[in-house]
């Protein structure tokens, strides 16, 4: 019988491997960097464990993941396989035992944290010892254009150069062309065999909606389908996990929250609780999950959206890792990719900035995408797959009206090109309402053919149109947010392709803005100038300069997200109680009134 097959059944109780297993388990038995990219729940474990148990020596794998990294320890020391850790859990006397135990040769896997490796003295260690190959687990928090970018990663570079001659298999789930390419260089592996699992998870079902008020009544009603089940709802801020979880208690639902400033103690019962399915919820920010080992999560719920794809793909991949169907909720509004903004705008403008900024756009555009969300994953990680068919809401909404926006579509198009491919998108519908904005008049734009030829549109559909257009590749964003055309676009100009949006995307409401995302590529001329004008009138009445009361940057975005009530307009940056006391209710109004 075949040596990886008799291991796969003795210790691991399988029959079959899965996709990609073998490939991976014999480049790291021939020595041969590898970098996998697999999906939660894909076998990547075991990709690494079966050729430690048929190498001498011992494996090094690096997570930054303690509670992962405790709960697969665990779980090879109950499969007969000596493993053990090294942590800033564990004590000096504990540590010197490991270490003898790893000079006698007798532990197969070491699990350590990257930092581990700073330290000289960890250092000769490893020298001194009989290592067959290194692991990098959550290999995408080595590259700055990941989502998870670790200093203590980026220095692993250092393996190649004291370990030259023992190979690396790096794992990550979550990684674009561009954060593997950076993956290989800064590991600096040697002819690396790739491989690359599909992104689509056949298990699970995608559900994305408006969230109505605080999603708490959504929250409800999909509860009500999931009784008994074991799930994770994820807020973005540690007083939200609170206030939900003891919601969630006075309709009698156990659930609990998890946050960072938790004791250590009362983080640890919650996990514990929740693997040992004592409890079936856990409210939580994104500090909880990382690399969680629970294999029977039937659904995961997003209160907010999150702020990169990376991050929503990760997360609700902990969901059906049993391979059983699970089931997914993302609750979102146009708050929440202002409320991720205002965080990304505070940092130094650098390529990191604008990387970031992208990202932030990129998971708004997916969260309104009218087609396949599964096939849309797969276009954002760079593989191609057909539509889910029953996976996610848009393919089980058979029945949605549609509209044909082709004459629309090449109107926005025909803009784009005739400016030069130069200006960002509220520069462009402006031109196509026809603006007497005084940038237009300058540039000579009034002048153009395109000028006021969109005028059965209001700002808000044209952006929903735009959105579509971004959604099916006909633009792409350039340097300085710019709008270019593509290949695909120039069909559309010629009618060789028809574009079609769903119907109620260009029913925007004016005070409940239902699926309009805005993209900060620049901003709403004419409310700026209102919302200025009356800033220089408050200045004046109250004989401080304008600067004191909003700077231009809360003016802009007051002018894209165009607040209704106090509770939005305390999201937008720059506007905290004491201002919005002060100065805030006029702008309100007048944002309210526009």
């Amino acid at each position: 019988m075949d040596k990886r097959y008799e291991i796969l059944q003795e210790y691991f109780g399988h029959s079959e491997f899965r996709s990609l297993q073998l490939e991976a388990i014999d480049a790291i038995l021939n020595k041969q960097d590898l970098l996998m990219v697999l999906p939660t729940g894909g076998g990547k474990s075991l990709c690494y464990q079966l050729p430690s148990l048929m190498s001498s020596g011992v494996s090094v794998v690096i997570s930054p993941l303690l509670a992962l990294m405790h709960d697969q320890v665990t779980a090879l020391k109950s499969n007969g396989i000596t493993a053990a850790m090294i942590s800033s859990m564990q004590d000096f006397d504990e540590i010197a035992k490991i270490e003898k135990r790893l000079k006698k040769g007798t532990i197969k896997i070491l699990y350590i944290a990257p930092e581990r490796l700073s330290n000289p003295y960890f250092l000769n260690l490893l020298k001194s010892i009989d290592i067959n190959f290194f692991v990098i687990d959550e290999a995408h928090c080595v590259s700055e254009w990941g989502h998870e970018f670790r200093e203590d990663y980026r220095k692993l570079s250092l393996l190649k150069e004291h370990f030259p001659h023992i190979n690396i298999a790096a794992f990550t789930a979550t990684a674009t062309s561009v954060v593997q390419k950076d993956i290989i260089t800064n590991l600096r592996l040697q002819n690396p065999l790739l491989l690359k699992g599909t992104i689509f998870r056949k298990n699970l079902t995608i559900n994305i909606l408006n969230r109505i008020k605080d999603g708490r009544v959504q929250l409800l009603e999909f509860l009500k389908q999931h009784q008994n089940q074991s799930g994770i709802i994820y807020t973005l801020s540690r007083k939200s996990t609170e206030s939900v979880a003891s919601f969630l208690q006075s309709k009698g639902i156990e659930a609990r929250c998890y946050h960072a400033r938790l004791s250590t103690e009362q983080k640890n019962q919650t996990y514990k609780e929740f693997i040992e399915d004592k409890i079936q919820i856990v409210v939580a920010t994104i500090a909880f999950g990382m690399g969680i080992d629970k294999s029977n999560i039937r659904f995961v719920v997003h209160l907010n959206m999150p702020k990169t794809i990376e991050n929503y793909y990760q997360e609700i991949g902990r969901a059906g890792r049993d391979g059983m169907e699970a089931t997914t909720l993302l609750l979102h509004s146009i708050q929440d990719t202002i409320w991720h903004k205002s965080f990304i705008d505070e940092l130094p403008d650098t390529p990191y900035k604008q990387h970031a900024l992208q990202k932030i756009d990129a998971m708004s555009r997916f969260v309104n995408y009218d087609e396949c969300r599964h096939k849309s994953l797969a276009k954002y990680f760079d593989d191609t797959i057909e539509s889910c068919n029953d996976k996610c809401d848009n393919c089980l909404q058979t029945d949605v009206s549609k509209t044909n926006i082709t004459q629309a579509a090449q109107k926005l198009l025909s803009a784009v090109y005739k400016t030069g491919q130069n200006y960002g998108i509220f520069y462009i519908i402006d031109i196509l309402r026809a603006s007497k904005e005084q940038r237009i008049l300058k540039n000579s734009h009034d002048r153009l053919s395109v000028y006021g030829i969109g005028m059965e549109y209001t700002k808000n559909q044209w952006h929903s149109i735009a959105d579509k257009l971004l959604e099916i590749g006909a633009l792409s964003i350039g340097e300085f947010k710019v709008y270019k055309l593509t290949p695909i676009a120039i069909d559309i100009l010629k009618s060789q392709k028809e574009v079609f949006i769903r119907s109620d995307r260009l029913e925007v409401k004016k005070a409940i803005p239902k699926k309009k995302v805005t993209y900060f590529d620049d901003y709403d001329v004419e409310m700026f100038d209102k919302l200025r004008e009356l800033r220089n009138q408050l200045a004046r009445d109250n004989a401080v300069p304008p600067y004191v009361i909003f700077s231009d940057k809360t003016l802009k975005e007051l002018s894209q997200s165009k607040p209704q009530t106090k509770e939005q307009m305390l999201l937008v940056h720059g506007i905290g109680e004491i201002k919005f006391q002060k100065y805030g209710k006029e702008f309100l109004e007048l944002c309210v009134n526009l």
